[in-house]
């Protein structure tokens, strides 16, 4: 059998993963489908905006378990084959893959979501001690602005930080750069409405600007 097949054939199951939906198979249950209602997008954001946290909650669970089972599946199946890459490397891609069936699910229609929960879930079984360092660039963004989608990419380009910062190897600098690049790409539109100012903004959210304006007044 050619090297490349099992990895071929992880990075094929990783990616089928990802295209189950938790949003999508979880309204089915309701009977909604939240590409239908409000952003139209099939994440967590989408489903707290539209569903309240009850329906949200579980939704990002199974997006970072099927993120997490991914990167698993990756460096428990990777080939052991001299001068090829290894459990990690294909742990990466694996998880890499799966994000990409988020965004493209092949079992929705290739309309998915944006891919930070997924992604997450590969990060807490890849990289776990990054994990609270993306927690707090996010948070801190959201606590500022209330901007989610300007969070989430914070929190992409913080992990390319963190790669730099640590001088990692090729297999996470890769994955690290790939992941940003996505969550630039799948939140282009929430940075086009954030520069001609009709981004929606998480205004619970807004702790440190209601403190600010409570000490001003």
């Amino acid at each position: 059998m050619p090297s490349w097949l099992p990895s071929l054939s992880i990075l094929a199951v990783a990616y089928l993963v990802g295209s189950l939906s938790g949003s999508l198979l979880l309204g089915r249950m309701r009977g909604v489908d939240i590409r239908t209602q409000g952003s139209g997008n099939a994440g967590g954001t989408n489903a707290f905006r539209t569903q309240g946290p009850g329906f949200a909650i579980p939704v990002v669970v199974f997006d970072v378990g099927k993120g997490a089972l991914a990167a698993w599946l990756g460096m428990r199946f990777a080939p052991q084959v001299e001068g090829y890459p290894g459990a990690t490397a294909h742990g990466y891609a694996a998880a890499f893959a799966a994000v990409l069936g988020h965004v493209w699910p092949l079992w929705h229609g290739f309309r998915g979501g944006k891919g930070a929960a997924t992604l997450a879930g590969g990060v807490l079984v890849l990289w776990p001690w990054v994990a609270p360092v993306l927690l707090v660039a996010w948070m801190a963004v959201i606590l500022a602005t209330g901007y989610v989608g300007l969070a989430t990419v914070v929190a992409g380009l913080s992990l390319v930080l963190a790669a730099w910062w640590t001088e990692a190897a090729p297999p996470r600098m890769w994955f690290s750069v790939a992941a940003a690049g996505l969550l630039l790409f799948s939140h282009r539109g929430n940075l086009r409405r954030l520069l001609r100012g009709e981004e929606s903004r998480f205004q619970r959210a807004r702790l440190l600007h209601r403190l600010w304006r409570t000490r001003g007044g």
